[in-house]
């Protein structure tokens, strides 16, 4: 195995190389394939489950089961980072996460409603195998990168794990399309689609793990520290979150700005994550198939999109400011919100999806670097950005579980949908209540 030096580009292209490896996950089983597949095994007219001892809506189900995963990912995130930091082997951590992941999509392919137990474990430590290892692979740029090729590396991770994901499901839609052109036939209680969709789990886990092996076999083994690793050093990464938390009380335009960014990026993940649910569901589709293939073509076009939007968001805020291209992205979002309550048709699911392509892109990247303009000159950026990617899952984990309750409860996402826009008019409030010339 070759020990290369920091910032030669063998490394660096493997490092990158891993967005490839790994983003098949968030594109074929978070957002695309999974959610239709998982609609697929209920009865239209019963969409409810027993679990447990209690009777679940299915997407409110699927919602609780995500909120606890990114719980989960919330509370080690901190405790991963501190090995990270001070554990001269992460490499095999990241590995052992990246398995995990894997393997467990590979186990979505047992997935079905005799066994709903199992299969939600395999989705639970799905997410969780894919958050634990990106832990360790973002610890890893500045070991392998120096500061002036951190951001061309890391955009051109973005860009291959886009690439790779859109290759693969692609793929799959050609095989849930015309399962007969791969050999995939029907079988008592699994329709050709279905079984092509089981398939797509398994694929997802083999190029996940296939190709992250030219990652692994570049990277190194981490930066060793000669310190004795005990539970002070474990907890570091709580320590530093605690230190954030403090020093935010006297940056009171990034205190508020978080605050805000806390509220409207909890509505935006939540919109991102139930998509294809709502979709499936409440989307009057005119047999199976064309809401299979409807589905998949309206996440290939929002993520198509997404890009542009975040140009066009880009070249907005450099004319007109971050803060007020954010009060405008809220308020698109809130109209949005409103708007889906209303819509039935494959029609007007597809131009939803357009504009929610177009806010997604620009408020993700949008949020994030004005987040960075906030940040005090003199302070520890690595420990601000921990604060704000728990801040970003804790997020996520109440928007799926206001999601879900409203769902089980009412029986219908489109009270949940509408319910988000409060949280968009929520963040809008809080945007306007940011001094005007914090930015300046």
């Amino acid at each position: 195995m070759p020990i290369l030096p920091k910032g030669h580009p063998k490394l660096l292209n493997a490092w990158a190389f891993y967005d490839w490896a790994n983003s098949v996950y968030s594109l074929v089983i978070a957002s695309a394939v999974f959610p239709i597949f998982y609609n697929a095994l209920f009865d239209k007219n019963n969409q409810y489950v027993t679990l447990l001892g209690y009777s679940f809506k299915n997407s409110a189900l699927i919602s609780f089961v995500t909120a606890a995963a990114f719980l989960c990912v919330a509370i080690f995130s901190p405790l991963l980072s501190g090995i990270a930091d001070y554990m001269g082997n992460k490499k095999i951590f990241m590995r052992i996460f990246n398995y995990i992941g894997a393997l467990s999509c590979i186990g979505l392919y047992f997935f079905d409603l005799a066994n709903i137990g199992l299969g939600l474990l395999f989705y639970f430590f799905g997410l969780i195998g894919f958050w634990g290892s990106l832990v360790f692979y973002n610890s890893y740029l500045p070991d392998i990168a120096f500061p002036e090729q951190q951001d061309k590396i890391s955009a051109k991770g973005y860009s291959l794990g886009y690439i790779g994901s859109v290759i693969l499901l692609v793929v799959n839609l050609a095989m849930i399309m015309k399962p007969a052109l791969f050999h995939i036939t029907d079988s008592i209680g699994n329709p050709a689609s279905i079984k092509a969709m089981r398939y797509s789990f398994m694929m997802v886990g083999i190029w996940w793990i296939v190709f992250s092996k030219y990652t692994y076999f570049y990277l190194p083994k981490g930066n060793s520290n000669k310190e004795k690793v005990n539970l002070s050093i474990i907890f570091n990464g709580f320590r530093e979150l605690k230190k954030v938390w403090k020093l935010l009380q006297s940056e009171i335009p990034l205190k508020r700005y978080l605050l805000s960014f806390f509220v409207f990026s909890m509505a935006v993940q939540t919109v991102m994550l139930i998509a294809t649910y709502f979709g499936a569901q409440e989307i009057q589709w005119s047999s199976p198939e064309e809401s299979q293939i409807g589905l998949i073509t309206c996440i290939l076009l929002i993520q198509l999109i997404a890009i542009a939007g975040a140009v066009v968001t880009s070249k907005a805020s450099a004319k007109f400011g971050n803060i007020n291209v954010l009060i405008f992205l809220n308020a698109f979002w809130l109209l949005l919100c409103g708007f889906a309550y209303f819509i039935t048709t494959p029609m007007e699911f597809y131009i939803m999806a357009s504009f929610v392509g177009l806010v997604m892109g620009g408020i993700q990247s949008l949020g994030r670097s004005t987040y960075s303009k906030f940040l005090p000159e003199t302070k520890d950026t690595a420990s601000f950005f921990s604060f704000y990617d728990v801040s970003e899952k804790i997020g996520i984990v109440i928007g799926m579980m206001v999601y879900g309750l409203i769902d089980q409860i009412t029986g219908s996402p489109r009270f949940a949908i509408v319910f988000l826009g409060i949280f968009f008019l929520a963040g809008l409030l809080l945007l306007l209540r940011i001094p005007k010339k914090a930015l300046s």
